[in-house]
C-alpha cells in the first residue's frame, strides 16, 4: 500500500479538508462514488468545492485505514439510501401508490408516481424513486419474503 502524497483532516467546522503535495489546503472537499450501486469502492473523487476533482481514488480499500475511514464518513452523511427489507402494503396496484415497508432504517411510507420511478440495477438490485426524488433500494428481490415479493411483482 502506497502512501498518498496529500492528507486528509476535518477542520474547525467539521469540514473535511484535503493538503495536497504542494502543501495548498483544500476545505469544504466531497468525496463522490463514480459507480455508487455497481461498484461503490471503486472510483471515488475528491472534488473540491469548485466542483473540480482534486485527488482521484482507484480503490478504498487500497488507503491506509485513517484516511479510507475520514472518507467513509464523509460518504455515510452525504448518501441517504435506505434498504427496504420487507413490503408491508401498498395502497393501489395503479399509480400513484402509497407503499408502506419496513428499511434497515426503521417503518417508511412513501408514493410511488409511477412504475417507471422502479429501476432495475445491473447487480439485480432495484432502486425505487419517490413522489420527493429519496430513493430506496431492494438489494435482492428473490430474498424478500413471499408477501413483499407478491406485492413488488405487481409493479415489475
Amino acid at each position: 500500500m502506497l502512501a498518498p502524497d496529500y492528507r486528509l483532516e476535518r477542520d474547525a467546522f467539521g469540514r473535511l479538508c484535503l493538503i495536497d503535495a504542494a502543501g495548498e489546503r483544500h476545505a469544504g472537499v466531497v468525496p463522490v462514488r463514480a459507480f455508487p450501486l455497481a461498484a461503490p469502492n471503486e472510483g471515488i473523487a475528491l472534488m473540491g468545492p469548485d466542483g473540480h476533482e482534486l485527488v482521484w481514488i482507484a480503490r478504498l480499500d487500497a488507503l491506509p485505514p485513517g484516511l479510507r475511514s475520514l472518507i467513509e464518513e464523509e460518504l455515510a452523511a452525504r448518501e441517504f439510501v435506505p434498504e427496504i427489507l420487507k413490503l408491508r402494503e401498498v395502497s393501489s396496484f395503479a399509480t400513484p401508490s402509497t407503499w408502506s415497508v419496513d428499511t434497515d432504517r426503521g417503518p417508511a411510507s412513501f408514493v410511488l408516481k409511477g412504475e417507471e420511478d422502479i429501476r432495475r440495477v445491473a447487480d439485480g438490485s432495484l432502486l425505487i424513486a419517490d413522489s420527493h426524488g429519496i430513493h430506496f433500494r431492494i438489494r435482492d428481490p428473490r430474498a424478500l419474503d413471499a408477501h413483499s415479493r407478491k406485492l413488488l411483482d405487481r409493479f415489475l
